[in-house]
């Protein structure tokens, strides 16, 4: 993002012939939108933070879910973190690469490990039987690393391109993909088509599938605290729904407009002014996911509330309070019967 002339993390260009409407440079606009980009940051440095630092201190890591957790948490502070250093408009190449790089690792890496997560829950509830030889913490590792390569390999033609677009007109520079003029439409495409294919095509099917299935056996199971569990699956779904799907769609209408099926200029600049909204929402995701995933887990709100008790002993100067340890029946990650 471009504190001076641009509103979306990318420009996308899909029809450079057309002038930019004058109300989308707007100051007073710019400015309203960096301010939500800094308390997006804010509130997903303090969340996913806050997450960490229980995960590795307390908790622990022993199952696959609490692997899910700390990547999760990870990937997303990588995308928070993301957000202030496309508020700046630098002049260097490579820290121009850098956030770049950031914002699409987070991007592809939050995706992908809020799946994994569905995935979890599915075989933990509608597979029981099985459960713990596939959600073991080394089975964990193994999709992390998985996850963490192609989302690596993912952002890897968006850092390669990454360059610094030089204004004429007043002699700024805008951090941008560069496409050589002969393979360009393809390189559009291809970096629209993979975020399509991961957030739409992908990653949105497997969650609703997991989630029907998990309610399917919610609603025949007896345990008290299923209407939980029910309302709280209903909430991940429609977040991530109402996060990232406006912004899929957007990008995939902007496809359309590379293969020249919605071509006029009034639609180009509609299309430029709903992508920076529509980013806006897909990132704020990365400060809702400690909430839903993390805080909302009973494991989890006792470990932080035995941290906050422990840091208030402290500032009190009073004795210090045991931090009790909790078996592992006690602190469950079944998302059944704890996690809910």
């Amino acid at each position: 993002m471009n504190t001076s002339n641009d509103t979306e993390m990318y420009n996308y260009d899909y029809n450079s012939t057309c002038d930019q409407d004058p109300s989308a440079q707007s100051s007073d606009k710019t400015m309203i939108l960096l301010a939500l980009y800094y308390m997006l940051f804010l509130l997903g440095l303090i969340g996913n933070t806050t997450v960490l630092w229980v995960l590795l201190r307390y908790i622990k890591l022993k199952t696959m879910t609490d692997m899910c957790l700390l990547n999760l948490a990870l990937s997303d502070l990588i995308l928070a973190a993301s957000l202030p250093l496309w508020a700046y408009n630098s002049q260097n190449l490579a820290l121009c690469k850098l956030m770049t790089g950031v914002y699409q690792l987070g991007f592809y890496s939050g995706t992908l490990f809020v799946t994994l997560m569905s995935v979890d829950r599915y075989v933990a509830i509608v597979h029981a039987i099985s459960a713990m030889r596939v959600r073991s913490l080394c089975c964990g590792i193994i999709a992390s690393v998985t996850i963490w390569a192609v989302s690596a390999t993912a952002a890897v033609p968006q850092v390669i391109f990454a360059s610094l677009e030089i204004d004429p007109d007043d002699n700024s520079s805008e951090c941008q993909p560069l496409y050589p003029e002969e393979t360009q439409q393809f390189w559009k495409k291809l970096r629209n088509f993979t975020e399509n294919t991961v957030g739409l095509f992908v990653c949105l099917p497997i969650m609703i599938f997991s989630y029907v299935k998990i309610l399917f056996v919610l609603s025949r199971s007896r345990n008290s605290k299923k209407n939980r569990a029910i309302k709280l699956i209903l909430a991940i779904v429609c977040v991530f729904v109402v996060c990232w799907v406006p912004y899929n769609v957007t990008v995939f209408l902007q496809t359309l407009q590379l293969f020249e099926f919605l071509g006029t200029c009034e639609v180009s600049r509609s299309m430029s002014s709903a992508m920076g909204f529509a980013e806006i929402i897909a990132v704020s995701h990365c400060c809702l996911n400690p909430i839903i995933y993390a805080f909302v887990g009973e494991k989890f709100r006792k470990s932080l509330a035995d941290v906050l008790a422990w840091c208030l002993c402290r500032y009190q100067n009073r004795p210090t309070f045991s931090r009790v340890d909790m078996t592992d029946k006690e602190t469950s990650n079944t998302p059944v019967r704890s996690d809910y």
